[in-house]
């Protein structure tokens, strides 16, 4: 984790962007490489990977990014995200939050005695089904299930919020390389705390939610709260047990995401939950730099999130 300075964005955003960008794609491929360098010495004895981290981080893509530069190495790698392992939604058994709400953050909504037990199985060489949900019916699709048995050079990377959560995890032990991953730096001003890496994330979300989800600003605030306190509770007391952590934070993308962001922020309506938190962040935000987006690679994390990537999700 690092501290970035506002001034130095803005001054290198103006004086050569594209080196700028170049010079953070360059930072986070590096933790990349190294991090499939390390699964790929562990093959011998690991073929699992868990890989966890909060909402916006970029898991699908470092997970796509991870697959790509072990596939460099030889190493045939399966994507699988945690999503598809949802039990079909029963609003009598699904666990509740303090409102009486579903709790959508919940490691209890994964079928858990189906995944660890994938787990075992793929790692002593059996084969499993991989499911596959289905969220417009909110049901496990049994005609999508998939094959998988993982060869002597084949690695399965489990990607999900709750990877790392001891309910999953603790089945599996030793036996799986475990990753954690988040935009975990912040922006100094003046020596002060300017802009959060829990705001970069907040932002990401908006923009995704919105150009891919059919889900306005408004609504994503609506679920923030309770998305931050699944955090703390599920995802955050388990990061320390990864192998490896990457940082997600590229310096440049407030600059990139300030376009996309301003209009969302300005449109939400009050009273809108955690509208406070909105009025802070879009001043903050105003005053980074514009970024044009033609600048970003067509393969970077942040392509997840604005779209225009070469990158199948």
């Amino acid at each position: 984790m690092s501290n970035y300075d506002f001034y130095e964005i803005n001054r290198r955003v103006r004086l050569d962007p594209e080196e700028f960008v170049g010079t953070c794609d360059e930072a986070y491929d590096k933790q990349v490489r190294r991090t499939a360098a390390r699964i790929a010495d562990d093959i011998g004895t690991r073929h699992i990977v868990l890989l966890s981290g909060p909402s916006g981080s970029g898991k699908t893509t470092t997970a796509k990014l991870l697959q790509l530069r072990l596939s460099e190495r030889g190493i045939q790698t399966h994507v699988i995200s945690l999503d598809d392992y949802y039990r079909t939604v029963d609003p009598v058994t699904h666990p509740r939050d303090t409102r009486g709400q579903l709790d959508f953050e919940s490691p209890e909504l994964l079928d858990i005695p189906l995944l660890t037990g994938h787990f075992t199985d793929l790692a002593d060489g059996r084969e499993i089904q991989a499911p596959k949900f289905n969220f417009s019916k909110q049901a496990r699709d049994e005609q999508r299930a998939r094959p998988l048995r993982l060869g002597p050079n084949e690695i399965a990377i489990f990607e999900g919020i709750h990877a790392l959560n001891p309910m999953l995890s603790g089945s599996i032990g030793s036996r799986a390389q475990k990753l954690y991953v988040s935009a975990r730096s912040n922006v100094i001003r003046d020596g002060d705390l300017f802009f959060k890496g829990t705001w970069t994330r907040l932002i990401r979300r908006l923009i995704r939610d919105e150009k891919f989800r059919a889900a306005a600003a408004s609504y994503t605030m609506t679920l923030w709260a309770n998305v931050r306190l699944g955090e703390k509770r599920y995802i955050s007391p388990y990061k320390e047990s990864a192998d490896c952590i990457i940082d997600s934070f590229f310096p440049y993308e407030a600059c990139v995401l300030r376009p996309y962001a301003l209009p969302l922020v300005e449109a939400i309506p009050e009273p809108c939950p955690r509208r406070g938190e909105l009025l802070d962040i879009y001043p903050r935000l105003e005053s980074f730099l514009t970024l044009d987006q033609h600048y970003v690679a067509h393969d970077a994390l942040l392509r997840e999130f604005i779209g225009g990537g070469s990158i199948q999700y």
